[in-house]
């Protein structure tokens, strides 16, 4: 007899072997620790156990603060780009191994890997990887703006004009003083896309997500104890949707991460720079898919690696043929995958902490496996949906879809999900969609210069590359510089 889901997760959860201490974290108002009466609990996402206590501010607070960001650029500004590039480095060391002041308390890696998975629900192996990303962006910080600049003196950004070569003068203007971010719960991965920016003299105005708030709070304190000014930073924690409508109305730039619904209320606005589903696809050319076989390993860690929980992780394949025999295989890779407490190392899947979110997002996939286009690969490896008040996880799911009219052709879900899609060659550049990171296993110089010239793909991969394998020394969802600078022409006599 198959065990039951609820029975099989039951059998998870143990007192952890790590005690995790309560931590008290004030908001930070351009580097003033504030204490606010309204204070909300983030807890542990299967025990309930209070893990920190959060200070929130109202939407007035944060638009009277707004009026003070010229002196958190000016108090980075009194130090050069190669100075703040060299504290970021040495934050970047303390944020990895360092023990610092965190609120109330102090915290270890230890302590900081224990607290993010207790709340977020993510297995400590890939609370650890992110560290290690994270820290790999502070840590290289001058290779990273080298290549998001193309190579610009960042004197020349600090001054406002300079000489570039060939005896050509050039400006450019800061868009901002400091740049807001309203930054998600489900992957600290993301936290790499603002962490540049203190090294470009503008300060810092983040809303941390309501169940991550530790990644900002580590980076602050290990930005602070490294010599970078504390007045360039705001930190305002909080559930409260207020809280990042106020910094989104309030910064001239800001970051939001959400859903679709997020990306068109701000898609076309110079402000704010949305980041949401990437929709990430592996296209497989009729030249190479009759060696499908050979890039399955590729294909399975696109799918799975970091839990499936980030917009670069593959929600879809398309090939013209063989369809069924690589979603046989890759659900036979994926469907055995089991659910295992976040303490194991071999845990793979992530905890959903929303109450009704696992339940619901299962709901919506069945909908989909219901069209007569769609199979259910991965049905006969055991049930997806594994529940244990008051969380859920879902297990991989693969589906075929036998054509991109299929509605789980072109879904993405935070969990590891793909569809294997039949389709043409030369109807894949206009089926796929929107698509953040394209990989293309392909040959053929005809099709790479479609995919090279196709305005859909935003971070195209030519060859076997799995679609989380990114390099950070180049730009991800929109080249930073250009959304904080203005080029303008300038003459000097």
């Amino acid at each position: 007899m198959r065990e039951r889901p609820q029975l099989r997760a039951a059998r998870l959860y143990s007192p952890a072997p790590y005690r995790i201490q309560m931590i008290e974290l004030p908001a930070i108002r351009w580097g003033e620790p504030y204490e606010s009466l309204e204070v909300d609990e983030v807890s542990h996402f299967y025990t309930g156990e209070p893990i920190a206590r959060v200070h929130t501010v109202g939407a007035g607070i944060i638009r009277r603060d707004a009026k003070k960001a010229k002196n958190a650029r000016r108090a980075l500004q009194a130090m050069s780009p190669a100075e703040l590039i060299a504290k970021c480095r040495q934050a970047g060391e303390l944020f990895e191994s360092g023990t610092l002041t965190v609120g109330d308390s102090q915290q270890s890696p230890a302590d900081f890997i224990q607290q993010q998975s207790a709340t977020t629900g993510m297995p400590v192996s890939m609370c650890e990887a992110n560290v290690s990303k994270n820290a790999f962006m502070l840590k290289n910080l001058e290779k990273v703006l080298e290549c998001l600049t193309r190579g610009l003196d960042l004197n020349i950004l600090a001054r406002g004009y300079g000489e570039e070569g060939r005896g050509v003068t050039v400006s450019y203007a800061a868009q901002c003083d400091a740049l807001g971010a309203v930054l998600p719960s489900n992957s600290p991965g993301v936290h790499t896309l603002w962490l540049p920016v203190v090294a470009l003299q503008m300060g810092l105005v983040l809303k941390p997500g309501s169940s991550e708030p530790w990644t900002p709070y580590r980076v602050y304190s290990a930005m602070v104890e490294a010599g970078i000014p504390a007045e360039a930073f705001c930190l305002y924690p909080g559930a409260g949707a207020e809280i990042g409508g106020a910094i989104l109305a309030s910064c001239r730039r800001s970051m939001i991460f959400g859903g679709p619904q997020t990306i068109q209320q701000y898609e076309g606005n110079p402000r704010v720079q949305p980041h949401g589903p990437g929709y990430s696809k592996i296209l497989l050319g009729d030249d190479c898919v009759d060696q499908w076989e050979d890039h399955l390993d590729m294909m399975a860690e696109s799918v799975l690696k970091n839990g499936g929980r980030s917009c670069i992780n593959c929600s879809s394949i398309y090939a013209s043929r063989h369809t069924k025999e690589i979603a046989a295989a890759l659900a036979e890779r994926l469907g055995p995958i089991e659910v295992l407490p976040p303490e194991d190392p071999k845990a793979e899947l992530a905890a959903f902490t929303i109450p009704g979110a696992g339940p619901a997002i299962w709901a919506a996939l069945e909908a989909d496996i219901k069209d007569p286009q769609t199979t259910h690969m991965t049905e006969k490896y055991g049930e997806r949906l594994v529940e244990k008040s008051p969380v859920a996880y879902l297990r991989p799911v693969v589906l075929h879809c036998a054509s991109p009219e299929a509605p789980a052709a072109n879904k993405e879900y935070m969990f590891p999900a793909v569809s294997v899609v039949e389709c043409p060659q030369n109807k894949m550049l206009s089926a796929i969609g929107t698509t953040l990171i394209g990989t293309a296993v392909t040959n053929d110089e005809s099709f790479r210069a479609d995919l090279i010239d196709s305005t859909d793909i935003d971070r195209l991969n030519l060859g076997p590359i799995p679609t989380p394998q990114v390099d950070w020394l180049q730009p991800h969802e929109g080249n930073l510089i250009e959304f904080l600078y203005r080029n303008r022409a300038v003459q000097v006599a």
